[in-house]
């Protein structure tokens, strides 16, 4: 955990989208407080429209028992780094909550662990 999946009308380029994934992962960890290591991003293609006009969907998975004002400063971050990198008018963020010892991180030696709350 956490999860941050971008789905985009037209995917920018690879070095675009390099930029953005580390501008994502930076404001998750700091809102969250989470070590950044454990983000992960994936921004994909899906013909993603809104009354016919290019639109952007962020599904984000986060740590249950996060506050309603956590998860508004987060997505309004992350909403605003979309906009400025892809031009996107309308992004759509959608939050998944998950206990930590559902994601399981190969590289930290198994279930993801707590970290402190904001």
């Amino acid at each position: 955990m956490p999860s941050l999946q971008l789905d985009v009308a037209t995917a920018p380029d690879r070095e675009t989208q390099r930029e953005l994934a580390g501008t994502l992962t930076a404001i998750y960890a700091e809102v969250m407080d989470a070590p950044p290591e454990i983000v992960t991003v994936a921004i994909r293609e899906a013909g993603v429209w809104r009354d016919g006009e290019p639109s952007a969907l962020l599904m984000c998975d986060v740590r249950r028992g996060r506050s309603v004002e956590t998860r508004a400063e987060l997505a309004r971050r992350l909403v605003a780094a979309c906009e400025a990198v892809l031009g996107a008018g309308y992004v759509k963020v959608e939050f998944t909550q998950h206990a930590g010892d559902e994601m399981w991180h190969p590289h930290l030696g198994g279930f993801n662990q707590d970290w402190p709350d904001h």
